[in-house]
């Protein structure tokens, strides 16, 4: 994994800022049934390639991240602010 990551709010930061806290999933609306919630909460694919993360700056701005990166080279492709998937989506 690279050693600096490109925060969107605070520029080039150390690896070691960044808490990883797992896929950057759709989250199901309320009223999903209990198998959608099931599948959400405990399911997760294992992709060999581009993914997309959760990761927070724990250590700098405590914003939450979306880092899409590849999970065979590790090499970082894109990094935004949460909130603004949530918007897209």
């Amino acid at each position: 994994m690279a050693s600096l990551i490109p925060c969107p709010h605070c520029g080039q930061r150390p690896k070691e800022e960044f808490t990883i806290k797992g896929a950057a999933l759709t989250r199901p609306s309320a009223d999903a049934v209990q198998k959608t919630w099931f599948d959400y909460v405990y399911l997760r694919d294992n992709p060999r390639g581009a993914y997309q993360e959760y990761w927070h700056h724990t250590s700098g701005c405590r914003r939450w991240l979306v880092v899409s990166r590849d999970t065979a080279t590790h090499d970082i492709d894109d990094v935004r602010d949460a909130a603004r998937k949530e918007a897209a989506e």
